[in-house]
């Protein structure tokens, strides 16, 4: 085999490695999402089939140091992953019918065998170093220069593997067909290595997927719009005569429209009372970090038609998706695409109310439910301001909320806590002392539709009392405390 192509082969392969890897989480985002759990899974096979790979890389090459040999394995390696986004799929389907029937044994069999069709092409890869090592060795003597060359030469095609994919291919073409392009160029370098003949043809066969109509990602009949962002899945589905926000695998709902109504019977309804834990007047200045849609601004313009909200959201999709389907067109709603902790680092605004409403389902980001960042949200309200969280619950289980109201209590003087329904919990702080029964004796000077949700909630408002677990920049294990409260809930634990 000429040098050169022995090289392109080794940098390739490296690269096609962590281009697998970083298509593969986006292969499997809309049906398991991209969680810590899903993400350290993912690696953490990944890395052992690597390893098997080396191991096996460096037997076989010492028995057959052959270049053919290397060559036709890395083709295979190329064709595996090129059928991949084609056969995961179906399989993946059954992670929806696990999560529709709370069936944890579905949602996790569909899951390994996903992750486990990563193995052939992944194991395979990870043999090329050391097969090339072994081709390119003449003596002991040159071993270090030639080992070292090589592994730099595939990390250099790792780290193309891990940029091209991110910020090029799959923004532009999308997960599948990034996939096959990497595969395409690592059969094209495959093919070389072989020689003249019919294995010319291989990487023709593999780009011709690209010419298969994508269909939709993920079917569902209700479906209205569907597609990839570098952040998310998103998908729109219209249901009766609303419209729902789903991210990634579904599981959860970020938005919801309904053109003939403004309160949507879910959680969103109960942010519009926040303002009157604190005083008795609306509120003229409002921050929503977690804007997804636009349902949170979409109410509190109804029900405060004076007031000015600044909205954050991470994803420009989302953004787009909010205002085209979800009338995300409010004046008073200036829309910022950032991260929500840097955006209120940064701001020298104050307002009367923070609404923090952000969710990498199913993990709020953990530096939004740190001590350093209820501090700063203090910062950021006026004298008579309130913050207000939703926080993801199960049935019997509120660790997570528990741990963040202990945390708002470290540094407002009153906070207070409700359950919404079996899954969410509102968490409020109010930057002044106030009483519990504030709430209900302002629903005479309140909207009335927020009257009566008033007086649902008063009978329901546990105050927090000092104590308990503080969540800090340093420690806060908010994945690891929502990792236990999903196993629990789905094993019947």
């Amino acid at each position: 085999m000429p040098r050169t192509v022995l090289y392109l082969l080794v940098a390739t392969s490296g690269m096609t490695t962590m281009a697998t890897e970083m298509s593969g989480s986006r292969l499997i985002a809309p049906y398991f999402g991209n969680s810590l759990f899903i993400w350290a899974n993912l690696i953490g096979l990944i890395l052992i089939y690597l390893t098997l790979g080396y191991w096996l890389g460096g037997r076989l090459a010492d028995r057959q140091p052959e270049p053919r040999l290397l060559c036709l394995l890395t083709l295979a390696a190329a064709a595996a992953i090129a059928v991949l986004p084609f056969v995961a799929r179906p399989i993946m389907g059954l992670a929806i019918r696990g999560l529709e029937s709370v069936s944890a044994g579905a949602f996790l069999g569909s899951f390994a065998i996903t992750v486990l069709l990563f193995a052939i092409p992944v194991t395979i890869l990870g043999m090329v170093p050391p097969f090339a090592i072994r081709l390119r060795m003449t003596g002991v003597e040159s071993a270090g220069n030639v080992s070292g060359s090589l592994y730099a030469l595939s990390t250099a095609g790792s780290i193309a593997g891990t940029f091209l994919p991110v910020l090029v291919l799959i923004p532009w073409v999308g997960t599948r067909d990034t996939m096959l392009i990497f595969a395409g160029a690592l059969a094209a370098i495959s093919a070389a290595g072989l020689g003249r003949g019919l294995w010319a043809g291989a990487p023709l066969i593999i780009l011709a997927g690209i010419a298969i109509p994508q269909g939709v990602i993920k079917p569902d009949a209700n479906a209205i719009y569907e597609t990839e962002s570098p952040y998310h899945y998103i998908q729109v589905v219209k249901e009766g005569g609303a419209i729902y926000l789903k991210l990634n695998e579904g599981w959860a709902v970020h938005s919801s429209y309904n053109p003939d109504r403004v309160l949507t019977g879910a959680y969103w309804d109960y942010f519009n009372l926040a303002p009157w834990f604190a005083g008795d007047r609306p509120p003229a200045e409002a921050l929503v970090l977690g804007n997804a849609a636009g349902t949170i601004p979409r109410e509190l313009t109804s029900f405060y038609p004076d007031i000015k909200i600044d909205g954050v959201e991470i994803d420009p999709d989302i953004v787009d998706a909010g205002r085209r389907f979800f009338d995300m067109n409010e004046p008073n709603l200036t829309v910022h695409v950032a991260d929500g902790r840097p955006f209120l680092k940064t701001s020298d605004k104050n307002w009367d109310f923070i609404a923090v409403d952000a969710f990498r389902q199913p993990y709020i980001p953990f530096y939004l439910t740190t001590r350093e960042f209820f501090e700063e949200t203090r910062d950021h309200l006026t004298d008579n301001g309130v913050v207000m969280i939703n926080v993801g619950k199960t049935p019997g289980d509120s660790a997570v909320a528990d741990a963040i109201a202990a945390t708002m209590k470290e540094v407002y003087p009153s906070v207070y806590a409700f359950n919404v329904g079996q899954f969410n919990k509102l968490v409020v702080a109010t930057r002044q002392p106030t009483a519990s029964g504030d709430l209900l004796s302002r629903t005479n000077v309140m909207p009335a539709a927020l009257a009566g949700l008033a007086r649902e909630v008063a009978p329901k408002l546990t105050e927090i009392q000092p104590g308990g677990a503080i969540l800090t920049d340093d420690k806060a294990p908010v994945e690891w405390l929502t990792d236990q409260m999903i196993v629990h809930y789905a094993t019947g634990g």
